[in-house]
């Protein structure tokens, strides 16, 4: 939803919440009264609901997770010249939209996982906010293999790979989260923001 259109419609609501509270003999008639229920009950919901929508696809947004200065490393470490740096490897291919690639990985591909995922969001606005962040940041809980396979599953890489069908257990193991793909020191390098200062960086074509 175009953040204009929103301003717009609070606009609008103002405007006719004002004009019912300025002349409030308008709900005399019919029509005043039409007016004022549009004025102070329909609109204001509508604009509500409509900033509500607006702000959540903000909040998807990856600027939107790095406004916070505590992640600011995690922002970094996307740079990193290192193909191990799984999120790094990810952003820079394009592996995910790099304009929501905090959303993409770290929301749980579960029936409500969008909504829950934005439940943690307003702890974590309160903990920047009106208390502290907790250091060192640590998921809620272990990564879930479920969230590599959303894409990774039936891709030839992964189906395929070695390491993956070495052994008849390993892809079964994979699939059910028995074998983590981020602790079982495959694919282990992660954000790793206590090792930035000591990589190379990878710089976008402008």
């Amino acid at each position: 939803m175009p953040t204009f259109l929103v301003l717009a419609v609070l606009v609008i609501t103002i405007v006719l919440a004002g004009l019912v509270v300025a002349r409030p003999t308008l709900t005399v008639v019919r029509g005043g009264k039409m007016l004022a229920f549009l004025a102070l009950f329909i609109f204001p919901v509508f604009a509500g609901l409509l900033g509500l929508e607006n702000h959540v696809e903000r909040s998807k947004q990856t600027s939107f997770c790095l406004t916070c200065h505590i992640m600011g490393q995690y922002g970094k470490s996307l740079y990193v010249d290192d193909s191990s740096y799984i999120p790094a490897a990810h952003f820079q291919n394009a592996r995910v939209p790099r304009d929501q690639a905090c959303y993409t990985c770290h929301t749980d591909y579960t029936i409500f996982g969008s909504f829950n995922s934005k439940l943690k969001g307003l702890h974590h606005i309160y903990a920047q906010y009106i208390t502290k962040p907790q250091q060192p940041i640590q998921l809620y809980h272990p990564y879930n293999n479920r969230e590599c396979l959303h894409c990774h599953e039936g891709s030839r890489s992964f189906e395929q790979g070695a390491l993956h069908t070495a052994e008849p257990q390993t892809m079964a193991d994979i699939k059910s989260n028995k074998l983590s793909c981020m602790s079982s020191g495959c694919h282990d390098s992660i954000h790793n923001v206590k090792d930035l200062d000591h990589v190379k960086y990878w710089k976008p074509v402008q």
